[in-house]
């Protein structure tokens, strides 16, 4: 059997937790009611920052349901979610603004369910400031 090594988590890793608001926002730019659709120059920009995003709340969501039994359904939802989302990193977009935006909301749904998961499973956890990591 083969297995493949996680990326460490930002906390595994001494950083801080994923910045969620961030996220959302990120998330908002696509999938909003009102939201206009990006021009072509900044819709580049947008997705590195969603895939950016994903590649950083992976292994934390990973990391999250680590402790919980092989059967339980939720950790058995976020893991189909993570692979999705990994499905989802791995497609080339087809050229054209219109298609560009699609696969942009489609990786900014699985973002948010990245950060929905996140949310759930790692509970109160404490969030870095600017002063207690220069202090640290």
């Amino acid at each position: 059997m083969q297995t493949t090594a996680r990326e460490p988590s930002a906390e595994e890793a001494g950083g801080c937790p994923p910045d969620i608001a961030t996220m959302r926002s990120s998330v908002r730019r696509f999938l909003a009611e009102d939201a206009l659709p990006p021009s072509a120059h900044e819709l580049g920009t947008l997705m590195l920052r969603l895939r950016g995003h994903m590649r950083l709340l992976i292994p934390e969501v990973e990391q999250a349901i680590a402790g919980l039994p092989k059967d339980d359904v939720p950790r058995y939802c976020a893991l189909a979610c993570i692979g999705e989302a990994r499905r989802k990193l791995d497609i080339t977009p087809q050229a054209g603004v219109s298609s560009g935006v699609a696969h942009a909301r489609r990786l900014a749904r699985s973002l948010n369910a990245l950060c929905d998961h996140f949310e759930n499973f790692s509970g109160d956890r404490p969030r870095c400031t600017s002063a207690a990591t220069a202090t640290s």
